[in-house]
């Protein structure tokens, strides 16, 4: 029976399984009840009114007139009774009504705030180091001030609650080494139902070398064990959300500018765009030395356009030939007042704007006196952008002893705005932010102070410094790649106290920082455990088990395992601390929600033993995940092969294989669901899914009811990877389950290439496969590869790959014959080689190139000659289909192509790679590369390179309909009729192809020669797939229906096995293969059952006379041995279906296995006697399709946009600016809105007014106005355009006066701009209350034209005033809410 809280109702907690029976007192997990006091004793003014009614209840027995006498003045005197009843009744109210009053405005009491139950005692222990709190049964403390002690422990029933203001004015620190609760013990700071408002921070001090260590916990530490509670509720906020607008290096577009040089003698000048802070033009006149140069100096003034900014700054000297015309054309243009009289070597500088008058100028000038001129001459201004930026302007000269130097700076000024996704009015000025890096290297991640901004919109801050990179804020090429932006400050924190430097046994080594943080570490069986919005930074330790966060072996902690109120984790920020960030350690059912890891080392959400199932990652966000020390798979190069104590013997790590997997998350088991988090920079991978094969750690000995391997996958949906070098998602691997030892040297849990991911219903391999889908993956600016996917089957789905060295890559599940083969299929997707995000060198950016399509430097995955491809193939069998290409372009330096394949592959490679209804965009020059001899192809003579090949289903790649594509040179797969695209170095075929897999026994180092009988001249020589192998293995794709003959460079194997592969039923090849002359022969067929290696159906092949009879009897079991030539034949012709997929037949593995005898020990080569004995005339089988003339309907995504808020809609618009020149040879301007084009072909303005409400979307005007009409169209801006409207504009041919800037204010300008003399002009805004962040003004100088831009616009905006039609659809929080159903 569960106990009563103080109105005798049961709490609302179920009792966790094997759960201690404690509660904290007055608290219920999932809302705070204080225990009530008892009613307050009787007033004396009702304990009067008491008696009197008691009196006047006793009565005797008198006379009539007695009695009415007594009636009288009883009478009288409950009269008088009243009045004073009244009165004292009255004076009670107002007394109660006062005190109750005084309290709310003190106190505000809610019995949903922890600290405001009224059993609690103030609580001050004051500064002492060496106290050992006991917090126990009776205690209830409210802690109101800061403290140190030495530790706390919280016990048998004992609360500590941090007191709080309602106006959050307290500032509590408590110090302590650590805090431990349990046996019913409980710590809270707010609740979720009443938040802390104050200041908390709890400080964890203490170093690894000294003070008491505690078991399981270590040092410096909050652990929670059975029957605790730990609840800490801070103020929420916004926790993360993306940039809405692109953030420059230094705030500025274009950049900030300084410069300083000495003895640049004369006027250096330079021009500055009002609008964008760009420096124009930058000149310098010698008007010391030289008439002319002043005369210069007076045309290039005159010929400036009004409004723009001028700084001049004297080097040296300038007033020597300064003539009188060039002083006036400063004085009228300028406003200048100084430089009449300047003189022999005075430093003068100037900042002001032409036609500005004086009001405008800033001058200053210093004398020149013994080499030195006493001081800095100091111009500067400030200005504003049209984007509202503001920023300044300097100029200066000076003298220092005898060096002249002058100089000049552009720079933004009183701090930089960001323009945010989301509403951040909950972040505050002094705050601490993080932008995420959005090109290859994850150190472009910034940290930011947030600045009062008054002027800010509730969806824009001002941070103090400037940033150093480029963040880019914007959907590029259809691609969202709008950086993250996370708040780390919280008004909870829990901190370690830190050293200066690294110290005693903290593997100094590899730091040079101290990294004994604290950490918080949760056991099973705790009472109640919620955090949210807390602040942990400079936590964790590089010691195992002491993490920021730890559910260390909790089981269930949702309502399977008893808790009514699921354990989560929410909006906590995690940041600069030193082991990870939350560990889910044997722990099942938790929720990870809106939780940001920065700057950490080693796996930072990381899932440990691969038992850990149905935990929920919701809008997460990981980002800079540093390498650590503790696991082999968090190590970097130098510390896997440094860190040598737990490996066998001399046994040396390989970095690539045994470390280097560091993961902002690692995924241990399947069953985990992923929804809408983002991986923004990793050392190694963004989400890495592997698959233990038994158990670790302190799990190891479980029996799991299933294999991970074989585990369907949990959700996984609306997920995004950026800026990892090795993947962006990586899904393969397992890591060693084994100790170290002679057999296999390697440490235990280094990464390991054993485990396959094969899911399957019910996680049983006999039941059907069910598809793991991965659906709604961004990935971008990933070093290696966007996604590197393992295994079947898989299914990835609306997903954009952008900028990654390579997009997609997909990887069977393992080698025939244990692969049964599967499935990997990808649709509905976006691949982009080389988009407008340009990148920004710095940061650990290591390569910068050219771009194949515009030749503007860009930073590179990997080198400037990596080859660059969209989807590769590894070996198969895969599906592509629906998808689209954009940008790639090969350069003279790298070959650039939309479909690849695994560049040096020795593997297997299947015809059943099927790629239909993909769309190459106009900037695809290659569809296809097979690969050439060079850089990072080496010879490319790999088997695997041999025999790449796809099958076009519908010629959408190459133009011939269910045609077959493979490298150039493979004569294997031709016929006279193919047809060579050199540019690809591809041959495209029709026929029907398969693969043979030939394995012998006891033959390393030997290599495989196959012929087919029509090209004898055009051998394929195989290595084999490992030469070092006991077992070597060649798997040729080869055209069915034709002959073929096998020769060996060095003696015959005694033993092979011949598999059909991928052979339909009655599929047949014949096949030759060379052997001594005096060899013998047994040769059996069989099904081989892949699970258990059995064989059925047993037959032997027997003996014929002659070839001739070999073919006649085809269909049999026979075999000819032409001992003239060498050459055993025989038929390998299917005889069972094969199903879907599967490599094999639905019968087994058809297998033939020869047996030879012989003493021969020379070379099996028989290709001169085979040839031209066995040639045949090459001839095509299936005729060879006509090129298709039309262009592929239907094909390609039908998505244009891929975001991270799929539940909004975007507007697609490009414009098409030609140039003057373009313009003069006919080319249109074009706004293209959602796919529809809307042209100019005369001078003047397109004006387009689309409904910022209607979805797709709905054009409510198009109007072109000529020249003549500008007043017009300035009229119709301020007056005519309704509101809530997306306004676009464009113009065409030169517009010398543009005299509108002052209408586009209202429309989204922070000020006019400057639009005289412009080539193009380009505007995006909106009519009405809301300045959105894409509202943009672009232009070009005269004759240039703005080329194509694009641009995506959201519609439907709760800020534009739109009306709700509907309930928006969000399927990330419908599933976030079927998962917590499925607990």
């Amino acid at each position: 029976m569960h106990a009563t809280d103080s109105r005798g109702h049961s709490p609302a907690f179920l009792q966790p399984q094997n759960g201690s029976s404690h509660r904290s007192s007055g608290y219920v997990p999932g809302k705070v009840v204080p225990l009530r006091p008892p009613p307050p004793p009787k007033s004396q003014a009702s304990a009067k009114l008491t008696s009197i009614r008691q009196e006047a209840r006793a009565t005797f027995a008198f006379s009539p007139e007695e009695q009415q006498a007594q009636r009288e003045r009883q009478k009288q005197k409950r009269h008088k009774n009243t009045f004073i009843c009244f009165a004292f009744t009255s004076f009670s109210f107002f007394v109660a009504l006062t005190v109750i009053l005084g309290i709310s405005s003190k106190y505000a009491p809610d019995e949903n705030c922890p600290d405001q139950n009224p059993r609690l005692r103030n609580w001050d222990p004051g500064q002492d180091s060496a106290k050992q709190v006991v917090i126990k049964e009776g205690d209830m403390f409210r802690l109101t001030s800061d403290a140190t002690v030495n530790s706390i422990v919280i016990q048998d029933g004992g609360l500590l609650v941090f007191g709080d203001d309602k106006d959050g004015s307290r500032n509590i620190t408590l110090r302590t080494r650590y805090i431990l609760i349990k046996d019913g013990g409980a710590l809270h700071i707010g609740a979720e139902k009443c938040r802390y408002k104050s200041k908390a921070t709890m400080a964890l001090y203490g170093k690894s070398d000294e003070g008491e260590s505690m078991p399981t916990f270590g040092k410096k530490f909050i652990g929670v064990e059975a029957g605790g509670t730990l609840e800490i509720h801070g103020a929420q906020k916004v926790s993360w959300t993306l940039l809405a607008r692109t953030l420059h290096s230094s705030g500025l577009t274009f950049g900030s500018y300084a410069f300083e040089k000495d003895f640049s003698r004369g006027l250096n000048v330079r021009i500055i765009d009002q609008d964008t802070a760009k420096i124009l033009e930058s000149a310098r006149f010698d008007t010391h030395e030289y008439h002319n140069e002043s005369r210069r100096l007076q045309e290039f003034l005159r010929i400036q356009d009004p409004g723009r900014i001028v700084a001049i700054a004297v080097g040296d000297s300038a007033a020597k030939s300064l003539l009188q015309g060039t002083i006036q054309m400063i004085q009228d243009r300028l406003g200048s007042k100084l430089i009449q009289g300047l003189g022999y070597r005075q430093a003068w500088a100037l900042v002001g704007v032409i036609d500005g008058g004086s009001i405008s100028c800033n001058e200053s000038v210093r004398n020149y006196e013994n080499h030195s001129s006493g001081g800095k001459a100091l111009a500067q201004r400030e200005f504003y952008t049209v984007d509202g930026q503001k920023f300044t302007v300097i100029a200066y000269s000076e003298w220092i002893e005898g060096v002249s130097l002058s100089g000049f700076r552009v720079e933004v000024v009183d701090g930089v705005k960001l323009h945010l996704l989301d509403d951040v009015s909950s972040w505050k000025p002094g705050d601490q932010i993080v932008v995420a890096s959005t090109d290859y290297s994850m150190y472009q991640a910034e940290e930011f102070t947030l600045l009062p901004c008054p002027e800010c919109n509730r969806f824009q801050v001002k941070v103090k410094e400037a940033p150093q990179f480029l963040h880019m804020g914007e959907i590029t090429d259809g691609v969202d790649m709008r950086a993250e932006v996370g708040i780390l400050t919280r008004n909870v924190v829990i901190q370690g106290e830190m050293e200066d430097s690294c110290y005693a046994g903290n593997q100094c080594q590899f730091f040079d920082y101290d990294t004994f943080g604290g950490h918080v570490m949760i056991k099973k069986n705790f009472t109640s455990v919620h955090l949210s919005y807390v602040e942990l930074k400079h936590m964790g330790q590089q010691q195992l088990g002491r993490y920021p966060v730890h559910f260390h072996l909790c089981g269930d902690v949702d309502y399977k395992g008893g808790y009514r109120h699921a354990t989560f984790v929410d909006g906590l920020s995690i940041h600069h601390s030193f082991s990870r960030c939350i560990t889910v350690h044997g722990t099942n059912g938790l929720l990870i929600k809106d939780t940001i890891g920065f700057d950490t080392l080693g796996h930072c959400f990381f899932l440990e033993d691969g038992v850990e199932q149905r935990n929920t990652l919701f809008h997460n966000l990981g980002l800079l995940t540093k390498p650590g020390t503790l696991l082999p798979t968090d190590r970097n190069n130098s510390m896997c092969t440094t860190m040598r104590d737990k490996v066998f013997g001399n046994y040396v790590p390989v970095p690539s294989t045994d470390c280097m997997a560091v993961s902002t998350f690692w995924i241990a088991h399947p069953n985990n669901n992923l929804i809408s988090n983002a991986a923004a920079g990793s050392q190694d991978a963004g989400i890495w899914y592997l698959f233990h094969k038994e158990p670790t750690g302190e799990s190891s000995g479980l029996q799991l009811l299933a294999k991970p391997e074989l585990t369907p996958l949990g959700i996984f949906y609306n997920n995004r990877v950026h800026s990892s070098f090795k993947a962006g998602l990586f899904i393969d691997k397992g890591v060693k389950t084994t100790n170290a030892s002679a057999a296999d040297p390697r440490e235990y849990l280094c990464l390991d290439n054993s485990a396959r991911f094969r899911p399957h219903q019910d996680a049983d391999p006999e039941k059907p496969r069910v598809a793991a889908l991965i659906d709604r993956l961004i990935s971008f600016k990933n070093n290696d590869n966007g996604a590197w996917v393992r295994g079947g089957d898989i299914v990835v789905q609306n997903s954009a790959f952008a900028d990654n060295g390579i997009g997609l890559t997909f990887a069977s599940d393992g080698s025939f014959p244990s692969d049964e083969g599967s499935s990997q299929e990808v649709s509905e997707s976006l691949f982009v080689g080389e988009s407008r995000n340009y990148g920004f060198q710095g940061g650990q950016n290591k390569y910068v190139g050219t771009g194949g399509i515009d030749q503007k430097p860009r930073t590179l995955p990997r080198n400037r000659t990596f080859p660059i491809r969209g989807f590769q193939i590894y070996d198969g069998p895969i599906h592509l289909t629906r998808c689209t290409f954009k940008k790639y372009v090969p350069t003279p330096d790298r070959y650039t192509s939309a479909v690849g394949f695994l560049v040096k592959n020795p593997w297997q490679i299947t015809p059943r790679n099927n790629i239909s209804l993909v769309k190459f965009g106009p900037h695809v020059s290659l569809n296809v590369f097979f690969g050439k001899p060079g850089p990072w192809f080496e010879d490319c003579e790999l088997d695997g390179d041999k025999n790449s090949i796809f099958h076009d289903i519908d010629g959408s790649v190459t133009g011939y309909k269910d045609a077959y594509v493979g490298r150039i040179d493979n004569y294997l797969i031709r016929h006279p009729s193919c047809v060579n695209i050199t540019k690809w170095n591809a041959v495209v075929c029709s026929g029907n192809y398969a693969q043979v897999y030939v394995q012998t026994w006891s033959t390393q180092n030997l290599t495989m020669t196959i012929t087919r009988d029509e090209y004898p001249s055009y051998p394929m020589v195989l290595r084999g797939i490992n030469q070092k192998a006991t077992f070597p293995q060649y798997q040729p794709v080869i055209m069915l229906e034709k002959g073929y003959t096998i020769h060996w460079n060095g003696p015959a194997p005694r033993t092979a096995f011949l598999y059909l592969v991928n052979f339909n039923k009655n599929d047949w090849i014949r096949l030759g293969l060379c052997y001594p002359s005096n060899t013998s022969f047994q040769v059996t067929f069989g099904f081989l059952q892949r699970h258990n290696g059995s064989l059925s159906k047993m037959e032997e092949y027997e003996p014929v006379h002659s070839l001739e009879e070999l073919q006649r009897k085809q269909s049999e079991r026979k075999f000819y041995f032409d001992s003239s030539t060498g050459l055993l034949f025989l038929y390998l012709k299917a005889k069972s279906y094969r199903d879907g997929h599967s490599y094999c037949s639905s019968q087994g593995c058809e297998r033939v296995k020869i047996q030879a005898a012989t003493d021969s020990k020379d070379i099996s080569n028989c290709m001169a006697k085979a040839y031209p004995q066995y040639y045949r005339k090459p001839s095509a089988l299936k005729r060879m399709p006509s090129m298709l003339t039309r262009l592929c309907q239907g094909c390609g995504t039908r998505q244009v946009v891929f975001t991270s808020d799929p539940h909004k809609s975007y507007l697609p618009v490009q414009f098409q600016s030609p140039s003057k020149a373009e313009t003069q040879r006919g080319d249109l301007s074009i706004i293209s809105v959602n796919g529809t084009d809307f042209t100019i072909q005369d001078a003047g303005i397109l004006l387009l007014i689309v409904d910022a409400c209607s979805v797709p979307f709905r054009l409510t005007e198009k109007k072109i106005f000529s020249p003549a009409d500008i007043s017009r169209m300035e009229e119709y801006l301020r007056t005519g355009i309704p509101p809530r409207s997306i306004v676009l504009l464009s113009t065409r041919g030169e517009i010398k006066h543009l005299n509108i800037s002052d209408s586009l204010v209202p429309l989204g300008l922070a000020k006019p701009a400057h639009l005289y003399n412009k080539g193009s002009t380009i505007f995006l805004g909106f009519s009405g209350k809301f300045k959105p962040s894409w509202a943009k003004l672009f232009t070009s100088p005269a004759g240039q034209g703005l080329g194509l831009l694009e641009q995506f616009l959201p519609l439907q905006l709760d800020e534009y005033g739109c009306p709700r039609a509907s309930v928006v659809r969000r399927r990330d929080l419908e599933l976030l809410m079927q998962t917590a159903k499925a607990h």
